[in-house]
C-alpha cells in the first residue's frame, strides 16, 4: 500500500513541476476584446466571414423594445368625403381609414396620398385615444405620400432611420391599423430593395419600394415600417394580392425619400423635383455585352434633353449611369429614388460608363421648366388655373430664334388657354407688353394680372407674331 501511495505522490509532484515550468518559459499573451455590442453565439467552425454585418443599423434585435418605442407614434386616420345628396337617395357620404406616423412633436404626420385623397375631413386618433381634426399640408401622388398636421404639443414623434443601410434579410416591423385594429404589430424581413410594381401614375412617379414579408392588410397604408432599433425606415404603402388580403408581399416607401418629400411639402406646399434631363432604358444582357460591361447593371441613356442639366454637363446618348453621389444605381428605380432626394439647383455627382471607362461628372439638376428655380404651390396653381405648362427656352432655341421667352409644352383641356385656340409649342415673348425672359417672369406677371391678359409670341415654324387674349377672374 505504501508503494502505491509513493508512486501517486511522485506522479502528482512531477505534473505540478511541469506546469510551473511551462508557465515560466511560455511568453504572456495579450487578450483584446473588440466587440462593443452584446455577444452573439454561433458555430465558429461554420461561420462565413463574408456574411458578417457591415453596418449595425438595427442591433440588437429586440422586437418588444422597438414596438414599445414606436406604437405611440403610429396613428389611426379616418377620412370622410362628400356630404351632399345622391340622385337615388342617401347622403352621398363616403369614408375611409388608414394609418399615419407622427414625425414631429408639433403634430406633423406622414401618411399615404391614397389614404386622404379627395377627403373633406381628416380625423386622427392617437394611440392614447385622443382625437384631433387634421389639416392637409400637401400631397405628392408621384410617391403616394401626404403630409397632414394636428394641433398639439409634446406629441410622441418617431425617430428617422437610414433606409440606405437596410440589408436584404434584415428584420423589420410593420405597425398600423389593419381593419381598424389599432396598434397592430407584425414582423418580417426585408425581401428586396428598389422594387417597382407599377402601381403609381404620372410621368414623375418614383417607385423604389422596400419589399418585406411583414403582414400588411387594408388599413396599414401610411403606417410605419421600422427596424428593430425602433427607427422609421419606410412608410407602408401597398401589397400584391389576388384575394384582396395579405399574401406575403408588402411594399414601403424608403424613409430617405420620404424625408425629402415631406420637407418640401412643409416648406413649399409642393415637391421640388430635380430632373437630370435624360431619357433612359433599363440595361439588358445584350447591351451590356455590346458596351463591354462586366455585369448587367446601370441605366442606359438613349437621349439627352437639350438645355438640361445633363446636356450642360456633357452627358451623351450611350452613356450608362452607374451611380449617383457614390451610391450605386443598378436599376432604373434605384436611380429614380436617388434623384428624388434632390431639388432643382442641387449638384449631384453622376458616375457613368463611357467607351469602356468609368468617369464622374457633376450635374446641376433643373426643374421641368429647364431652370433651377424653386416653385411654390401658388406658382403651380396659377399655371394650372390659366391652363398650360411652361418651360424655359434652351440655349439652342434662343440662338436659333433670336428671342427670349418661355415655351408652352402642354395645354389643359377645357382651360382658358384652350379657348384662345393656342397650340402647344407657342413661345410667349411678352405678357401685357412686358418682356418674358423665363418661367418666373411669366408666373409673376400672371399673378399680378386682372381683367384681360394679352399674350404675345411666335411659333418656330410659322412666320409672324401671334396674339392670344383671355380674361382673369
Amino acid at each position: 500500500m505504501k508503494q502505491y501511495l509513493i508512486v501517486g505522490l511522485s506522479s502528482l509532484l512531477s505534473a505540478l513541476i511541469a506546469v510551473a515550468a511551462y508557465r515560466y518559459f511560455e511568453p504572456q499573451k495579450e487578450v483584446v476584446i473588440r466587440e462593443t455590442v452584446s455577444a452573439r453565439y454561433t458555430n465558429f467552425d461554420q461561420m462565413d466571414v463574408s456574411k458578417q454585418r457591415q453596418f449595425l443599423s438595427s442591433a440588437p434585435t429586440n422586437f418588444t423594445a422597438a414596438a414599445d418605442h414606436v406604437i405611440p407614434a403610429v396613428v389611426n386616420i379616418k377620412t370622410t368625403q362628400g356630404g351632399g345628396f345622391e340622385l337615388w337617395g342617401g347622403s352621398g357620404v363616403g369614408s375611409a381609414s388608414g394609418s399615419g406616423v407622427l414625425i414631429s412633436d408639433e403634430g406633423y404626420i406622414v401618411t399615404n396620398n391614397h389614404v386622404i385623397e379627395d377627403s373633406d375631413e381628416i380625423e386622427v386618433t392617437l394611440n392614447d385615444k385622443r382625437e384631433f381634426k387634421a389639416e392637409l399640408i400637401g400631397t405628392d401622388p408621384s410617391t403616394d405620400l401626404a403630409l397632414v398636421k394636428i394641433q398639439g404639443e409634446r406629441l410622441p414623434a418617431i425617430e428617422f432611420g437610414n433606409s440606405d443601410s437596410l440589408r436584404v434579410g434584415e428584420w423589420v416591423l410593420a405597425i398600423g391599423n389593419p381593419f381598424n385594429l389599432e396598434s397592430t404589430v407584425t414582423t418580417g424581413i426585408v425581401s428586396a430593395k428598389g422594387r417597382s410594381i407599377d402601381i403609381l401614375e404620372g410621368q414623375d412617379r418614383i417607385e423604389s419600394f422596400i419589399q418585406t414579408d411583414a403582414a400588411v392588410n387594408p388599413g396599414n397604408s401610411g403606417g410605419a415600417l421600422v427596424n428593430t432599433n425602433g427607427e422609421l425606415v419606410g412608410i407602408n404603402t401597398a401589397i400584391i394580392t389576388r384575394s384582396g388580403r395579405y399574401e406575403g408581399y408588402s411594399f414601403a416607401v424608403p424613409i430617405n425619400l420620404v424625408r425629402k418629400v415631406i420637407r418640401d411639402l412643409r416648406e413649399y406646399g409642393v415637391v421640388q423635383r430635380g430632373i437630370l434631363g435624360v431619357f433612359i432604358d433599363e440595361m439588358t444582357n445584350e447591351r451590356a455585352d455590346e458596351l463591354g460591361l462586366n455585369a448587367v447593371e446601370g441605366v442606359y441613356i438613349n437621349r439627352v434633353t437639350p438645355g438640361s442639366g445633363a446636356d450642360d454637363a456633357g452627358l451623351q446618348k450611350g452613356d450608362v449611369i452607374m451611380g449617383i453621389n457614390g451610391i450605386k444605381t443598378k436599376t432604373l428605380p434605384e436611380m429614380q429614388e436617388q434623384l428624388g432626394r434632390y431639388r432643382p439647383g442641387n449638384a449631384v455627382r453622376v458616375d457613368i460608363f463611357r467607351q469602356g471607362q468609368r468617369q464622374e461628372v457633376e450635374v446641376i439638376l433643373k426643374n421641368k421648366s429647364n431652370s433651377t428655380a424653386l416653385v411654390s404651390g401658388k406658382n403651380e396653381d396659377i399655371l394650372l388655373d390659366v391652363g398650360f405648362e411652361l418651360r424655359e427656352l434652351t440655349r439652342l432655341e434662343k440662338r436659333r430664334l433670336q428671342v427670349e421667352g418661355v415655351k408652352v409644352i402642354s395645354i389643359y383641356r377645357g382651360s382658358r388657354i384652350e379657348r384662345t385656340n393656342m397650340d402647344p409649342e407657342f413661345i410667349i415673348t411678352k405678357i401685357d407688353n412686358k418682356p418674358v425672359r423665363g418661367v418666373s417672369d411669366a408666373i409673376r406677371y400672371l399673378e399680378a394680372s386682372t381683367g384681360k391678359v394679352m399674350l404675345e409670341g411666335v411659333y418656330e415654324h410659322y412666320p409672324g407674331e401671334y396674339y392670344y387674349a383671355f380674361a382673369m377672374d
